[in-house]
């Protein structure tokens, strides 16, 4: 008789890891610090289990991910909405530390997520530093509205803060740059990318580090990964209108930004954007399309290796 494959759900917080088993053990606890993540992988190993599945927190989970993939398991982390829609969907509203590890034991028997590689230490640091430069763009912004409404003196305390975060952001740019070079492929990929009209370095890293999978999947593929696919909303008779969501937002956030550059300096883009509005499309929908184009170039540029250049044969970007 076949062994029953065991699944393993992991709620992760800050000083704890709830770990319960499907089928049903009894659940464990953990403190989330190198002693207990030592403790929570021997015990996990023990259970020889077929998946291991914790959601995304912001980063809280990396640690025990890394040495559960050091440790030779299949791991999937998973965008917390799933996890909590498929409690839902099995009548299971009360929410408990415990609780949610025993939904995500039982979710990962119930959907399999597909497990993906952890991450290099180098891709993890590339991935610090670009978070960092978000949260700096984001306190220069904070920092300006606030300097419109301010009053001396504070406006002057306000305006020294912009130029210390400025120059900060500065020095992250060149430290991204300097990471980026120093990996000769991640310098081949970003020259590529960058070869792009509408592409920059934030772009590019941005890539590199959020989306390992771009040049290894299908246009269709890649577009629903990001979440610029457009998906369907009919039922019965009604036909409802197709819209974007989901996917990887860090991704598609600097993708936008880069697309709306693409639509005035981008050959390719540029027509292909006046093309939609001249039939009717609004310019939402246009740019977004715009977004999807603009990924499909760059997916089949990595595939195949292929700097940029306006190409009368549309097959080697629409692969």
């Amino acid at each position: 008789m076949e062994k029953e494959k065991v699944y393993i759900g992991v709620d992760v917080a800050k000083e704890s890891l709830d770990i319960a088993v499907h089928p049903k053990h009894s659940p464990k606890r953990f403190k989330n610090n190198k002693t207990g993540i030592s403790g929570a992988v021997s015990y996990v190993k023990n259970l020889t289990p077929s998946l291991v599945v914790m959601e995304a927190t912001g980063g809280i989970e990396m640690s025990l991910t890394v040495a559960l993939g050091a440790s030779g398991m299949q791991v999937a982390v998973v965008n917390p909405r799933q996890v909590r829609d498929y409690a839902k969907s099995m009548g299971k509203l009360a929410k408990t530390d415990t609780i949610d590890a025993q939904v995500m034991a039982d979710f990962a028997a119930a959907v399999q997520p597909e497990p993906r590689p952890v991450s290099d230490c180098q891709t993890r640091e590339l991935r610090d530093i670009l978070a960092r430069r978000c949260q700096l763009n984001e306190m220069i912004t904070a920092e300006k509205n606030r300097l419109d409404r301010a009053r001396r003196p504070v406006s002057d305390h306000i305006k020294a803060h912009i130029a210390w975060l400025e120059q900060e952001l500065d020095e992250m740019d060149s430290n991204l740059c300097r990471f980026v070079q120093e990996s000769p492929i991640w310098r081949e990929k970003d020259n590529l990318l960058q070869s792009i009209p509408g592409v920059g370095s934030v772009l590019s890293t941005t890539l590199l580090a959020e989306l390992p999978e771009l040049g290894m999947l299908n246009r269709k593929q890649i577009a629903a990964l990001v979440g610029v696919a457009p998906l369907n909303r009919d039922s019965g008779k009604f036909r409802g209108k197709r819209t974007v969501w989901g996917g990887r937002a860090k991704v598609r956030a600097v993708l936008y930004m880069a697309t709306l550059v693409a639509t005035k300096h981008n050959a390719v883009i540029k027509s292909f954007y006046e093309r939609l509005c001249a039939a009717g499309k609004a310019k939402k929908a246009a740019i977004t399309a715009c977004m999807r184009k603009l990924l499909t170039i760059m997916n089949a540029m990595m595939k195949h290796q292929t700097s940029w250049r306006l190409i009368s044969n549309q097959s080697v970007i629409s692969c």
